[in-house]
């Protein structure tokens, strides 16, 4: 049986909502697939967000992981390349814990990239009229962490697809003049997001660098 981890978070630095969450809730409130979808909401807190992802990676064997996360200033869906081995917060997480200049996981590479097929899905997104873009950076907060610990908790187990999607804020829940995109789009980018991370890749090279 495909098992699907996908994951989003729980509201954080005084906000009152986190798309991330609502959107994975909403993504598994529809789910009607043969795959089994794993569906986690959690904490922003360095330590236990790593630690709650690496037990469901181990309970439930996923083929494919998908952590999403709220990117608050950017306008369109980002499928995340790059997880960087670097914990630098520019704020305390929610259990009041501000890392500066840290590793993720020591003893382990400064750097992961996706697994995730980011070009195909940012293309497939945008294809169905919701923005998308590939990004190269997943920050240094938690999000990026998380990413860097789903990387590196499925390194060695061969053809899991796992990355990370940060998603803006939803028309619903924004603060006035977020950019932010309906809820209902942010749900149907992730449930493409986990089709076309389970679709075979057709060989076709896709862009998705940048100039500067």
């Amino acid at each position: 049986m495909t098992t699907v981890l996908l994951t989003g978070f729980e509201p954080f630095a005084g906000d009152s909502a986190n798309p991330s969450g609502d959107a994975v809730r909403a993504v598994a409130a529809r789910w009607d697939r043969a795959e089994t979808l794993i569906v986690e909401v959690l904490p922003v807190t360095f330590a236990d967000a790593a630690a709650r992802l690496r037990v469901l990676i181990e309970r439930h064997s996923p083929d494919v992981v998908i952590a999403t996360g709220l990117a608050g200033g950017r306008s369109a869906v980002t499928p995340e390349r790059v997880a960087l081995n670097l914990a630098d917060a520019r704020i305390p997480d929610n259990a009041g814990v501000q890392p500066t200049d840290a590793v993720v996981v020591g003893g382990t590479p400064d750097a992961r990239f996706a697994t995730l097929p980011v070009k195909r899905i940012a293309a497939a997104v945008a294809a169905a009229s919701v923005p998308s873009s590939v990004s190269l950076t997943a920050g240094t907060f938690v999000c990026n962490a998380a990413m860097y610990t789903v990387l590196d908790a499925t390194a060695d187990r061969a053809g899991v697809r796992a990355g990370f999607v940060h998603v803006p804020w939803s028309t619903e829940t924004a603060p006035a003049g977020a950019p932010a995109l309906a809820l209902a789009d942010i749900v149907r980018a992730l449930e493409i997001a986990i089709d076309v991370s389970l679709t075979s890749d057709d060989g076709r090279p896709l862009v998705g660098g940048e100039i500067a």
